[in-house]
C-alpha cells in the first residue's frame, strides 16, 4: 500500500497527531500568552502552512518528511510570532492605529497590484485564501503597527558619525575604486592542437603569420576586418573585440605589452599558449577612487544596513526581557528557545 500522502493530507495528519483524542468542548489550545495576548496552535498551524508553501513543498511527502520540514521552520516561526506580538503590542502603547484612509489605500495597492480591477474579482481573491475584509485589515494594521515602530523606535534613531563614515570609506577603499581597465580588439593565429607539441617549423610559420597581419594593419588596413577574416580566436565573430577587462585579471606579460601603449596602437605579437596574438588598444582606464564625499551616501547606506540588524534585535532583546511570556505548550517553547539560539550565533561570531 502506498504509505504517501498529499502535503496538506499529511500536513492534517501531524498537526492533530498530539490531538488525537480531541474533546469537542474544546475550542482552541493557546500554547504561548505574550502580555496577556494569545498565540494559539490554529496561529502556529497557519504560519507553518505559509512557510511549507515558500519552501515550495511540493509533491508527496511522508509523515516522517513532514515532521522534518516542521522542525526546520517551527523554531523561526516562534520567534517571529513572539516578536511580531511584541512590536504590535508597542505600537499601540504609542498611539499607533490604521485609520479607514490607509486602509482604503492598502487595499487599493492590493487591488493594483494584482490587476483585480472589480470588487468581485477582490472578494473571489479573498474568498481563495480564507480571508474577510476584518481578517485583512488586522493584518494590514499588524503590518503597519510593526514597520512604524521599526522606524520610529529603531531605524530612526541610528545615526552614523563622520569619524564612523571616514573609518569604513578607509577599511573598504576597494568598493569605492573603479579598477584599470583595458577594452581591445585581437587577432590570434593559432599553433595547431592549442600549441601542445607543437614543432619549430609551424611555431615559425604561425609568428611570421601574425608579423605579417600586424604588418597589414599598421599600414592602415581594417583591423576589424582583419579579425573576421584571419584570426583564429572565437572573437572573430565580434571583430576581434574583447573587453573591458581589468588590468589586474591579465596575464603579467600582456600587462607589460599593454604599459607601454595608448588608444589606437597595436601592438607587437606575443607569444601564448594557443599561439601568437596581437591586440589593438581601443580604450584604456586608469584606477580611480571616489572621493569620500562623493562617497558619503553610499557609505551611510552601508553602515546603516550593518546597524540595522543589530540595533533592532538589541531592541527586541529589551523587550522580550520587559515581557511576561507565559508558556503553554513544553515543545512550542523549547522550538522557540532554539530558534533564539539560531539567531544569536550568527551575531555571536560576528563579534569575534
Amino acid at each position: 500500500m502506498n504509505k504517501t500522502r498529499t502535503p496538506l493530507a499529511v500536513l492534517a495528519v501531524v498537526l492533530l497527531a498530539a490531538t488525537a483524542l480531541v474533546r469537542a468542548d474544546v475550542i482552541e489550545q493557546i500554547l504561548v500568552k505574550v502580555n496577556g495576548e494569545i498565540f494559539t496552535k490554529t496561529d502556529l498551524e497557519t504560519r507553518q502552512v505559509a512557510a511549507l508553501r515558500q519552501r515550495n513543498v511540493q509533491g508527496e511527502q511522508s509523515d516522517e518528511q513532514l515532521r522534518q520540514s516542521l522542525g526546520q521552520i517551527t523554531p523561526q516561526i516562534m520567534v517571529e510570532a513572539v516578536s511580531e506580538m511584541l512590536l504590535v503590542q508597542r505600537g499601540k502603547e504609542l498611539g499607533y492605529h490604521m485609520t479607514d484612509e490607509q486602509f482604503t489605500q492598502a487595499v487599493d495597492n492590493i487591488k493594483k497590484e494584482y490587476k483585480l480591477d472589480t470588487d468581485e474579482k477582490f472578494q473571489a481573491a479573498l474568498k481563495q485564501e480564507n480571508l474577510a475584509m476584518p481578517d485583512l485589515r488586522r493584518q494590514f494594521e499588524r503590518s503597519m503597527l510593526v514597520q512604524r515602530v521599526e522606524q520610529t523606535e529603531v531605524f530612526g534613531k541610528i545615526a552614523i558619525s563622520e569619524e564612523e563614515a571616514r573609518k569604513y570609506y578607509q577599511a573598504h577603499l576597494d568598493e569605492f575604486t573603479t579598477q584599470a581597465a583595458v577594452t581591445m580588439r585581437e587577432i590570434l593565429v593559432a599553433l595547431p592542437n592549442d600549441g601542445k607539441g607543437a614543432t619549430k617549423e609551424q611555431d615559425d610559420a604561425a609568428r611570421q603569420k601574425a608579423e605579417q597581419l600586424r604588418g597589414q594593419a599598421l599600414s592602415g588596413n581594417n583591423f576589424m576586418k582583419l579579425a573576421e577574416d584571419s584570426s583564429d580566436a572565437p572573437s572573430k565573430a565580434n571583430a576581434g573585440l574583447i573587453g573591458p577587462l581589468n588590468l589586474s585579471d591579465l596575464s603579467p606579460d600582456l600587462r607589460n605589452v599593454i604599459a607601454t601603449t595608448k588608444p589606437g596602437d597595436i601592438t607587437t605579437p606575443i607569444r601564448t599558449s594557443r599561439g601568437y596574438q596581437f591586440f589593438k588598444i581601443e580604450a584604456l582606464t586608469t584606477a580611480e577612487t571616489m572621493p569620500f564625499e562623493q562617497a558619503r551616501e553610499q557609505i551611510n547606506d552601508r553602515v546603516f544596513a550593518g546597524k540595522r540588524k543589530d540595533e533592532f534585535e538589541k531592541y527586541l532583546t529589551k523587550l522580550r526581557s520587559q515581557a511576561i511570556i507565559d508558556w503553554k505548550n513544553g515543545d512550542v517553547k523549547k522550538a522557540y528557545e532554539e530558534g533564539l539560539s539560531a539567531q544569536a550565533k550568527p551575531a555571536a561570531a560576528a563579534a569575534q
